[in-house]
């Protein structure tokens, strides 16, 4: 069994009280980053109450998207902020869920390991947790680890992960176990304040179960007074330097910042006796002056079915904004409903036709296919930059074969509403899987890129690159050199695999597909050449 002593690592674990959706994998983030510029090596954890054993069954609507790590974990967006904010690649270590915990101890007790005992929440599913975050110190080798507590203070299926983190700070002490609560201050319109009632009352419940916070994130809509702060320090029983003013900002890149400018790192520092250090913060005060800089429009017509709620393309969003940032243009991110233009409805094509280009992201099934493939034409046919990930990918292929290579019937074996040539096959490996979650290929595979191909040069210098995958279906290569004699250049291939990874349409000036989700890799400061590539097209469509 690991031991936690001696002790070389730091632990800061995020809780949120109130209501959910305030941001609590930003602000873990956002203490990431100072400590990460300050640094220090830091390593990042989503620890989930929910009985999934991870979010790759999830559907978008219910949980945002699916991030996928270098190793193949299907894991929470709250990755992607993570990996975004410290510029750290995260593993299967990162993500925690109640349904990977149970599932371990289960399997334990089956296998006999217990000896007959009496398995109980405490101590071996709180147990089974702490043995995973000491685990991911452990390899991770860092110097902070800080764990993100998924849901809200009161939630039940949470209690096990807080009654977890309790005893850790009462194995390892106060020096060096951090808490952070983050809760709403609502503002009541009428009477026109901010409440400290729901923040005392979610710090009750904290202490009921034995956790005192030692910071206290204040959210808030509208500015937090002085005055505010020190009744929350005072009811809290908190520090009053240590209860930090979180208002909603314009952008989720200025919250380092503003945590800096209350004195976060200084606080971490003091708290968990750790060395002195000052945050190195220069990117990230260029990356809010680029954002904040005036700027041209840049309209992006991002074609999917999820197109009402943000948390599902999250990544390709801001991969989006990085790139634009990066080259002064603000890119107004236009979502168009593909069952919407399979209907051929107006006011959906007529966002395709005022962009100035076109993405596909990723998916699955057959809905609102056809629209998808239409939109793909459209942006052929009139040299509009388009962009296709993973299925967007799948989608300009199938287009490509039905219109220029004479494969009118072109199809995806995935569509099974939608009968035809399989131009887009299920992998080999693939056929008897009947399990759904963690099955797929995932995670991290090489590419060769083709010299001189326009996705060459923009990953140039590098010839062979790695991006994160997560998909069934692949380009039938049975139809390869048909397509390729047709015009349609393979310019990424993996070679262990013999598998298309990435192609482009000649004579256009960008249209252009991975079957990768190179979103997922894309940082605010460091723009993925894929997106970079794809809004400089659109900057002289």
């Amino acid at each position: 069994m690991l031991q936690f002593h001696p002790v070389s690592t730091k632990y800061i674990f995020v809780t949120g009280g109130v209501c959910s959706s305030l941001g609590k994998g930003i602000a873990a983030a956002s203490i990431g980053a100072l400590l990460k510029s300050a640094g220090f090596s830091v390593f990042m954890m989503k620890l989930d109450p929910y009985l999934n054993v991870d979010p790759g069954t999830m559907s978008p609507f219910q949980h945002g998207e699916c991030f996928v790590t270098d190793d193949g974990a299907e894991t929470d967006l709250d990755l992607g902020h993570y990996e975004r904010f410290i510029d750290e690649p995260l593993s299967a270590e990162s993500s925690v869920s109640s349904g990977q915990i149970y599932a371990d101890v289960l399997a334990k007790e089956r296998r006999g390991d217990y000896l007959g005992g009496t398995i109980q929440i405490i101590p071996h599913i709180t147990g089974a947790i702490q043995e995973r975050i000491k685990k991911a110190a452990k390899v991770s080798g860092a110097d902070i680890v800080i764990g993100e507590i998924g849901g809200t203070v009161g939630d039940i299926e949470g209690e096990p992960f807080l009654e977890a983190i309790r005893q850790i700070r009462h194995k390892l002490g106060a020096e060096n176990t951090l808490f952070v609560h983050l809760t709403l201050l609502p503002y009541l319109a009428a009477s026109k304040e901010l409440k400290t009632k729901p923040t005392q009352a979610s710090v009750r419940d904290l202490r009921r179960i034995g956790i005192t916070p030692d910071i206290i994130l204040a959210r808030a809509d509208v500015d937090i007074d002085d005055g505010i702060l020190k009744k929350i320090a005072l009811f809290c029983d908190v520090a009053e330097n240590a209860v930090i003013p979180a208002p909603t900002v314009s952008s989720i890149y200025e919250v380092p910042l503003r945590y800096e400018a209350s004195g976060m790192t200084k606080l971490v520092e003091e708290k968990l006796n750790l060395p002195k250090k000052r945050p190195k913060l220069d990117g990230w005060q260029r990356l809010n002056e680029q954002r904040n800089a005036p700027k041209k429009e840049l309209i992006i017509c991002a074609v999917g079915k999820y197109t009402d709620l943000d948390d599902a393309y999250i990544s390709v969003n801001e991969a989006l904004r990085a790139a634009g940032w990066s080259i002064g243009y603000e890119p107004k991110i236009v979502w168009a409903d593909s069952e919407k233009l399979e209907r051929k409805n107006s006011a959906e094509w007529k966002k395709l036709e005022s962009a100035d280009g076109i993405l596909v992201p990723g998916g699955f099934g057959d809905r609102g296919i056809e629209g998808k493939i239409a939109a793909a034409k459209y942006a052929r046919e009139n040299k509009k930059p388009y962009l296709g990930l993973c299925l967007g990918m799948q989608i300009m292929v199938i287009e490509f074969a039905r219109h220029m290579a004479d494969i009118l019937d072109a199809t995806s074996e995935e569509f099974e509403s939608i009968p035809g040539t399989h131009v887009i096959a299920q992998m080999a490996d693939q056929k008897n899987i009947k399990n759904k979650g963690g099955t797929m290929r995932l995670g991290s595979y090489s590419c060769q890129l083709v010299p001189n191909s326009i996705i060459g040069k923009l990953y140039a210098p590098a010839r062979l690159v790695h991006e994160r995958h997560r998909h069934r279906f692949e380009v039938n290569n049975k139809y390869r050199t048909q397509l390729k004699k047709a015009g349609l250049c393979f310019s990424g291939m993996n070679s262990d695999l013999d598998l298309v990874e990435m192609s482009e349409v000649k004579g256009h000036p960008f249209m252009v597909g991975t079957q990768a989700h190179p979103e997922l890799k894309s940082r605010p400061m460091k723009p993925h050449p894929l997106f970079c590539g794809f809004v400089k097209a659109a900057t002289k469509h």
